[in-house]
């Protein structure tokens, strides 16, 4: 694919893996809009960090997900959209279910009634794993069940069918997108690995919920490398792929092992806060990722080790916008 002839839209531009993807898509010479949530400061979340020779390449369009004339002028003579904007804490979301499911159900039904209108030739509608629940099978192919196990994963699941619909009821052009859990530089401390290496590097406690729950944790690189490939990849429209790395470790596994690569000693203490409901907790995510390896050529490159050595890299020299000692929902 000529990037350099293609005008693209990302959404959840600012955020961890959409600002990961917006820099490369400028590097790579699309013309790239950046959707962002507009808020009264004009923070730009991580875009505001990007080089100026970057920034300079992008449109910023601030806008609302939930209003559909936005969307609209946002993807005007738009070839592909990625839509990575939503609502993704599940600890948020178990406190109000009811924005995240408008910003993540009614946000996705905008962008696709945006993308029918302004004949959008592919869009890249971003899924998660967390739709699979506690896995039934592992590894988890695509044809697994979903199961709504918090509101957060029930709204990317309606998000999901929102998606498929309009792909079933008007031959739009969609490509469904599942990352696992991904990891790296930029991420908030909402989640599991930049919330263990801020308290050990911070020389405190680690408080911590289970350890018991395994996840298949995915370079923030390989990510982006996914989305690459299935915007390149032709003839795969109404598809559903699984983009991760293969491997499950457990909470308490990587919590050793983050904290032998910092080298502090650390106690490690039970936080009853950051237990998931009993029914909600997804206790094991492990994916297959064969259909990726067939269809688009995809498969990770980066190790744990050194993934989280990255991060952990990032993070030391950005720990002043963390704050360790609180627990972020």
């Amino acid at each position: 694919m000529d990037w350099k002839n293609k005008t693209v839209l990302v959404t959840g531009a600012a955020g961890f893996i959409g600002s990961h993807l917006t820099e490369k898509l400028v590097s790579l010479g699309a013309k790239t809009k950046a959707f962002i949530r507009y808020n009264s400061r004009g923070n730009q979340g991580f875009i505001e960090n990007f080089k100026p020779q970057v920034k300079e390449k992008l449109e910023i369009i601030a806008g609302d997900l939930k209003d559909l004339q936005a969307v609209k002028e946002a993807s005007r003579e738009v070839d592909i959209i990625f839509h990575l904007g939503s609502l993704i804490a599940i600890p948020y979301s178990y406190l109000h279910p009811t924005e995240v499911v408008e910003t993540n159900v009614l946000g996705t039904l905008n962008v696709m009634n945006a993308a029918k209108e302004n004949n959008v030739k592919r869009i890249i509608h971003t899924s998660t794993s967390e739709v699979y629940g506690t896995a039934i099978y592992v590894p988890i192919d695509e044809k697994h069940p979903l199961q709504g196990q918090s509101p957060y994963s029930a709204s990317k699941i309606g998000a999901d069918m929102i998606a498929e619909s309009f792909y079933r009821s008007y031959d739009l052009p969609v490509i469904t997108i599942r990352p696992f859990n991904t990891y790296g530089p930029r991420q908030s401390a909402r989640a599991v690995i930049p919330a263990l290496i801020t308290q050990i590097i911070a020389g405190k406690d680690v408080f911590l919920g289970s350890t018991k729950p395994v996840r298949d944790f995915n370079f923030v690189a390989d990510t982006v490398c996914g989305f690459i490939k299935t915007a390149e990849t032709s003839n795969i429209e109404g598809e559903v792929i699984n983009i991760g790395n293969g491997k499950g470790i457990t909470i308490g596994e990587l919590t050793d092992k983050i904290i032998s690569l910092i080298g502090k000693e650390v106690k490690v203490l039970f936080d009853a806060t950051r237990i998931r409901p009993t029914k909600s907790e997804v206790e094991r995510l492990i994916a297959s990722n064969e259909k990726a390896k067939k269809l688009i050529g995809w498969e990770p490159k980066v190790s744990l080790d050194e993934g989280l050595k990255r991060t952990i890299d990032w993070i030391s020299d950005n720990i002043a916008i963390y704050k360790p000692s609180k627990y972020n929902v």
